[in-house]
């Protein structure tokens, strides 16, 4: 029975991270470019009792043996980069990406992170920045426009005030080997890591990355049912953990009580 209540305990603990999980999903569900969370678990260590395939006493082969798990923990979380679907804005400086890639951003510090939120807007120098005045990278500056255009590979052209038509630079998207391998930094941003690799680096639907569309954003990919799902299996999960806990504390409570 002892082993009982510390094999539910980790049950428990295990769901109560899994239900975090969910709730930064379903907290995130309107936050642009996000993408949801899944918990990977593994089985503990097994204390095996009789190994399967060792001889009995009569000489014959046990065709199975005798394990006892100890629990389950979490491994790992991991982002799925699956694509979110696109909203109109009717705003020249939203830009969504449709399909791989990420919009490279200069921070403060001189190092670059990645974000998949496309909601860009002009500073008192006339550079692309985020809501948050990060600047783009490559740096794109556009002054004196009466229109922008962007097109699906990131090229930027103004209409100036004349009338004219000038090109005034190119959205570059970043891809990795394994955007799950990212850190989350928060503020919509990610970091490159030993386990992302390095930064791809491309105009837009060129060595894998997806294609850009003005005048929209992507949404996050959240499914409110399947988070939903989640929300109820993490909830009765816990629920039997729990149980198995006081069935387990029941009987040790029997046995105490023999006389």
């Amino acid at each position: 029975m002892i082993r009982a209540l510390y094999t539910a305990a980790t049950g428990m603990k295990a769901q109560q991270l899994y239900l975090d999980n969910v709730s930064n999903n379903l907290a995130n569900i309107n936050t642009t470019g996000f993408k949801r969370s899944q918990v990977n678990f593994q089985d503990l260590l097994y204390d095996k009792k009789f190994i399967a395939g060792s001889e009995s006493a009569q000489g014959f082969e046990i065709p199975s043996g005798i394990q006892l798990g100890g629990g389950v923990r979490p491994i790992s979380t991991s982002k799925v980069f699956s694509q979110g679907n696109q909203q109109n804005t009717n705003r020249s400086l939203d830009i969504a990406v449709e399909g791989n890639g990420f919009f490279q951003i200069s921070r403060p510090d001189g190092t670059i992170a990645y974000t998949r939120d496309g909601a860009f807007e002009l500073n008192s120098k006339g550079e692309i920045v985020t809501a948050e005045g990060l600047p783009l990278t490559p740096s794109i500056t556009i002054q004196d426009a009466k229109e922008i255009s962007i097109g699906t590979d990131g090229t930027v052209f103004i209409k100036g005030s004349d009338g004219s038509i000038q090109n005034v630079g190119q959205i570059m998207l970043a891809n990795f080997p394994n955007p799950a391998g990212l850190e989350s930094m928060g503020r919509n941003m990610y970091a490159e890591t030993i386990a992302s690799g390095s930064p791809i680096v491309s105009a837009p639907g060129e060595q894998g990355t997806g294609e850009i569309h003005q005048y929209a954003l992507e949404n996050s990919n959240v499914e409110t049912v399947t988070e939903l799902v989640n929300l109820i299996t993490a909830q009765r999960a816990y629920e039997i953990n729990s149980r198995a806990i006081k069935a387990s504390d029941e009987m040790l409570s029997t046995i105490n009580n023999l006389s």
